[in-house]
């Protein structure tokens, strides 16, 4: 009789939990909810919200900001600093003849954009350092070879010496012409990394110290380069992650 008691409790709780739950999962079946949230899944933050240990990038002990910019884009739009407010993006500068550096960099951007496709929070901002030949029209042509589908990628042109001294003195990322060397121009092949709030941010190396910006040569299937550099590829996926969910 006791195990008969036993029965019955079980076949309750059964009861309940079918009335009680399985309407819900059907409903997430058929609103694809379980399919949509796994295909996030990846980047998805256990405490979403909160920040993360990207360090802040800081000078005379404040925290360095994006300064205001505003250029026109490839499809012939003014785009400002304010047009990346909550968005997540990277930062480059390059044009469009080079023949070094620039399309390995392109290349790479271009895995991270489709790494990251789909979220209207994640963007890249590209500048050109020869902006008298790279019109929005060759920008746009430019744009279109290597796959540029993101419309929070923002291929700018505009007056040479505003983006010399935003290379140069905003971003500390060097830019300048050189006749002598391949291309006619030289730039660096870094990345840097801006969070939704327009600071700038970075993982911290071994000692503790911030990274500040991030190769963009290196490709991650590559590794390492001829001159035994590692790819940061990869680290600057995992944090573009981190500060999505920030």
């Amino acid at each position: 009789m006791k195990n008969n008691y036993s029965y019955i409790g079980i076949g309750f709780i059964i009861l309940v939990f079918g009335i009680l739950f399985v309407p819900k999962i059907v409903d997430r079946i058929t609103n694809d909810d379980v399919i949509r949230n796994e295909s996030r899944s990846d980047f998805a933050s256990d405490k979403p919200g909160q920040l993360s240990d990207l360090a802040f990038i800081e000078i005379d002990g404040e925290a360095k900001k994006v300064p205001p910019f505003s250029f026109t884009n490839q499809d012939g739009e003014t785009i400002t600093n304010e047009d990346y407010s909550g968005k997540v993006y990277v930062i480059e500068f390059f044009f469009t003849t080079c023949p070094t550096i620039c399309p390995r960099m392109n290349a790479n951007l271009i895995q991270i954009q489709n790494t990251f496709e789909g979220f209207d929070d994640f963007g890249v901002a590209s500048f050109t350092i020869n902006p008298d030949y790279d019109t929005p029209e060759v920008l746009k042509a430019y744009a279109k070879t290597y796959g540029v589908t993101n419309p929070n990628w923002h291929l700018m042109t505009g007056d040479k010496d505003t983006i010399y001294r935003l290379s140069n003195e905003g971003f500390n990322l060097y830019t300048g012409e050189d006749e002598n060397v391949e291309g006619g121009f030289e730039h660096s092949g870094n990345f840097a990394l801006i969070d939704k709030n327009g600071f700038f941010r970075s993982r911290k190396d071994d000692f503790g110290n911030p990274i500040i910006y991030y190769r963009g040569i290196v490709s991650e299937a590559e590794q390492v380069d001829e001159d035994g550099v590692k790819e940061e590829i990869s680290a600057l996926k995992a944090d573009i992650k981190k500060l999505l969910n920030e």
